[in-house]
């Protein structure tokens, strides 16, 4: 089937606007080879086949040239990536979602982001992010089966629905191949670990009226361990003098004194434990034995073997009839350690520190009585790699399991007319193993039995201290470990019915291009937690709640594209959405916009307004309780009654009206749809066939944003209401809604002491981003000396704004002194290949602005990395070749505050080093490579 001229018009100039099905709509006609994937590097100048919205295009060829291995590495090149998502060694991430990685453009948050397989929605990772957000895992998409990605930034919801504020990204795999292919890519580092390869076969078919395509990738990453680097296997690391004690292996702690008590023996049992680093030191509260090596026990890069498959065909009927599918299988293993900084092992899963859920003391639990020694103490203990077994049976094991599906049947009526009727499924299913320590076992395999408990509520035991500072044997540790299993699993539905015509009636500057849509979804995710991790204190360490949830949904949307003159365009678009869950069933209408102008050939002014909405997340609506416990959560009416006449802040500093909580966590299905505007206007100029740039103005404005209560504040508030005014004397109604939510939210026992603070996310919070986009591309071709091409994109941001709650002042995003992670202002890259003959070779740059440090008081150094290639053909069905990337082998900027391991700052950085890749490509039957 071959698209009609109008129809890839429409395509091209109004991608913000196009329905993803459309894109394999059909007509008679001339062909028009216009598609978005040949506009970078074609003869066609750039100005005629824009539209009225900025879309980056990055092809399969850019990919392999640029030297990137993976589809995360891709996205974070891109110069509208500029948020801060999580690394593979951020341990906060890690642990709630194990194995998963995100992108996030314009730095508004990964949930903002639509990602779309083929034009289609996919299953979301089934744990929420950091156990709140939901969002799109691309860490497991097929990276040698994409043929291009294609990125949408801005407001896009009348066309796409819910999740496309920031904008959408598109991964278009391949739909066509002659003969058969085989990749294979090794991979390692030039400073040791994390070696990989990986295997692509792809091969096409076509018999008669049946055609398809089909590749498997098989990948196997072995881990970069954080013993690895020098830059950070070690507390001596740490550019904190104080953070450069050995990190903490075994403590016994006076309580009543506030000091450590040393081993007998000096921790002589313990010193050929961690390599035989473990060695008695001692920190601002006395001795304890450490271990300056153990802080580097974790992974840099995860460890990933597995597989994806996928397969595209097509059933010919007739040239006005036929059935497609595309199908995508992937199951891969992701194994993964992460730990705790400096000397905590509050959360640490290779850790233990002595906490009794059912003593009532304010010390979080971690304080028991010794009647041996007559005094209260609290005893903690790091887990070494000779005890555990090594540390691979402490390591995060996920099974990722993905499934999608699409099948239908496209054609064609009264000869102007295209549709498509479509099913698609897709799941994501994972296994989910987390290594713990069993809270009981271990209090009793260090402690002995419980004897009761003290007057004031404290658990008394008779424990021996040589016990503590004793190697356990590996089956002793095995006693009190446990592999804690989550099954989660995420689902979505979805049947849609598209038409367009390029001929819905004609102007006086011709005719009007139509593309309508009507779609009906399901939606769905399960956590299934092991239940014990649900019950308090089973397990210690980090808690994982619970959450599942369904819900309906359906939209119909239309399009318009009219030619008002020769060199003038407009679009219009326009979308209804409707949800369904639990008694709820919220709608939004959202609408786009654009103009082209075309005063020369040569030269494109265009501009869009978009309108876009997010529905409420799953599991912001569908949480179930989560515990947190708080040590030191601050009580300011009691304090602000006690002293009458002090500030919030003297209260929360002076410490002397500090408990211990409990508080719990959950959804709220009463949460509204967030919404958004964007605006966008530029040029495209090509001035000459071989050089095209463009420049774009950009502005997103997000309202209604979901927030997570603060904790801290809704004590405040309860302080206020109940007492009548603020800390400043300004009057409060006990009344209002806002003091009925927080009373209600802040639970106190018979005495009047808090015991809990029950929260959740509620709509809240404004965000706001604008500013320029560069993008330029230049082609030069030689007689002798071959052809050259060089490409480049340019984001500066003017400003990204954010108010967490009403009457705050905007915090500024790209300021030094913001309290949360700072974004980039600049991001940017450049590209450069030639090609002569049998010969190529590349160097792709990607730069990242400064950063703020970890203080948030001063700037890190703006950073370069490079990647450089280069492949010969011995034949021309045979490829050699070889790619280098982070060429100069460049470490993290030194940050003199980043005291906290791996003293670099993960969301940007990683010291993987340099790697290089080997490739061979051969080719069986097809044309030359």
């Amino acid at each position: 089937m071959r698209k009609h001229a109008m129809v890839c018009s429409i395509q091209l100039a109004l991608l913000s606007m196009a329905a993803p099905a459309l894109a394999q709509s059909t007509s008679q006609g001339q062909p028009q080879q216009l598609d978005t994937i040949q506009v970078t590097g074609s003869r066609i100048p750039r100005a005629q086949v824009e539209g009225p919205a900025p879309v980056t295009v990055v092809t399969a060829e850019q990919i392999k040239s640029a030297g990137f291995t993976s589809v995360p590495d891709v996205l974070r090149s891109l110069s509208q990536n500029s948020g801060s998502v999580q690394g593979q060694q951020n341990t906060t991430g890690a642990q709630s979602t194990p194995g998963a990685q995100a992108v996030d453009l314009r730095g508004l948050g990964p949930n903002h982001t639509l990602v779309l397989v083929n034009g289609r929605r996919i299953a979301d990772f089934p744990l929420p992010l950091n156990g709140r957000s939901n969002f799109t895992d691309v860490g497991n998409i097929p990276l040698g089966m994409i043929d291009r990605i294609e990125v949408l930034t801005g407001s896009a919801s009348a066309v796409y629905g819910s999740d496309a504020m920031a904008g959408v990204i598109n991964f278009i795999l391949k739909k066509s191949t002659d003969g058969t292919t085989f990749d294979y890519r090794f991979g390692d580092t030039s400073r040791g670990g994390g070696s990989s390869r990986n295997l692509t076969i792809t091969t096409g078919f076509e018999q008669d009226k049946f055609s398809g395509i089909v590749g498997v990738e098989l990948i196997n990453k072995h881990p970069l361990w954080g013993t690895d680097r020098n830059v950070q296997d070690s507390t001596l690391d740490s550019p904190a003098e104080e953070r450069r004690l050995p990190r903490l292996i075994a403590q016994l702690q006076n309580w009543d004194d506030d000091e450590n008590i040393a081993p007998d023996d000096g921790c002589a049992a313990m010193a050929g434990l961690n390599g035989g680093t473990t060695v008695l030191a001692e920190n601002d509260y006395g001795p304890y034995c450490g271990s300056e090596r153990a802080i580097a026990y974790r992974t840099i890069q995860n460890e990933r073997k597995g597989f994806n498959a996928y397969g595209s065909f097509e059933y010919r009927f007739n040239d006005a009839l036929s059935w497609f599918a595309d199908v995508q299988l992937g199951r891969q293993k992701v194994k993964l350690l992460t730990g705790t900084n400096g000397n905590d092992v509050a959360s640490d899963h290779m850790g233990w520190e002595f906490h009794d859920p059912n003593s009532t003391n304010n010390y979080r639990n971690k304080i028991f009585y010794n009647a041996t020694t007559e005094r209260y103490e609290n005893w903690a203990r790091q887990f070494t790699p000779e005890e555990v077994g090594g540390l691979r049976n402490r390591m995060n094991t996920t099974t990722q399991k993905t499934f999608a599906v699409t099948t239908g049947l496209k054609g064609m009526f009264a000869e102007e007319w295209n549709w498509e009727a479509a099913y698609n499924h897709s799941q994501y299913k994972a296994d989910v193993k987390m290594p713990r320590i069993k809270a009981a076992a271990a209090n009793r395999l260090f402690l002995g039995e419980l004897k009761g408990y003290d007057d004031d509520g404290i658990a008394i035991y008779t424990p021996d201290p040589a016990r503590l500072f004793t190697p356990l044997t590996q089956a002793e540790f095995a006693s009190i470990a446990a592999m804690s299993t989550f099954r989660p699993e995420a689902k979505n539905d979805n049947l849609s019915f598209t038409v367009d015509t390029a001929s819905l009636f004609s102007l006086p500057a011709g005719d009007v291009g139509f593309a309508g849509a009507v779609e009906y979804g399901e939606q769905s995710y399960k956590i299934n937690p092991d239940p014990l991790a649900l019950t308090e204190d089973a397990y210690y360490g980090p808690r994982y709640g619970d959450g599942s949830g369904d819900r309906d949904h359906w939209s119909a949307a239309g399009e318009l594209r009219l030619p008002l003159a020769s060199s003038l365009q407009a679009s219009v678009a326009g979308r209804y959405d409707r949800y369904s869950y639990g008694s709820k069933s919220p709608g939004k209408f959202t609408y786009s916009a654009g103009l082209e102008w075309r005063p020369l050939d040569t030269l494109l002014l265009r501009s869009s307004y978009g309108t876009g909405f997010r529905a409420p997340d799953m599991h912001y609506l569908f949480a179930g309780n989560d515990y947190y416990r708080t040590r030191f959560a601050t009580d300011y009416f009691q304090c602000r009654t006690a002293e009458p006449g002090v500030t919030d802040g003297y209260c929360y500093d002076d410490g002397s009206y500090d408990g211990s909580t409990f508080d719990v966590y959950s959804g709220n299905m009463n949460l509204d749809e967030e919404t958004s505007k964007s605006f966008s206007a530029g040029f495209v100029w090509s001035p000459v066939a071989n050089f095209d740039l463009a420049v774009d103005y950009y502005k997103i404005r997000i309202e209604n944003q979901v927030q997570t209560q603060d904790r801290e504040l809704l004590r405040i508030t309860e302080a206020n209401c109940r007492l009548g005014s603020t800390d400043s004397g300004a009057a409060v109604d006990i009344n209002s809604p806002t003091c009925v939510d927080a009373l209600a939210r802040v639970i106190r026992d018979g005495d009047g002491n808090i015991t809990s603070v029950r929260f959740g996310p509620i709509n809240i919070a404004n965000e706001e981003t604008s500013g320029i986009d560069v993008a330029a591309n230049y082609r030069l071709q030689t007689a002798n000396a071959g052809d050259f091409s060089i490409t480049g994109q340019y984001n500066w941001t003017h400003r990204h704004t954010r108010q967490q709650f009403p009457g705050d002042p905007k915090e500024d995003m790209l300021d030094v002194s913001f309290s949360a992670t700072t974004l980039p202002r600049v991001k940017s890259n450049i590209g450069v290949s030639w090609d002569k003959g049998a010969w190529g070779a590349s160097l792709f740059g990607n730069y990242l602005g400064k950063v703020a440090n970890y203080d948030n008081d001063a700037w890190t150094e703006a950073t370069w990395r490079f990647n450089a290639g280069a492949r010969y053909d011995v034949t021309d069905h045979l490829r050699v070749s070889v790619s280098v990337n982070n060429l100069f082998d460049k470490m993290p900027p030194k940050d003199p505050t980043w005291s906290n391991y791996p003293y670099y700052d993960t969301s940007w950085f990683d010291s993987m080093g340099r790697s290089y890749y080997l490739q061979l490509t051969w080719k069986l039957g097809g044309k030359a490579l």
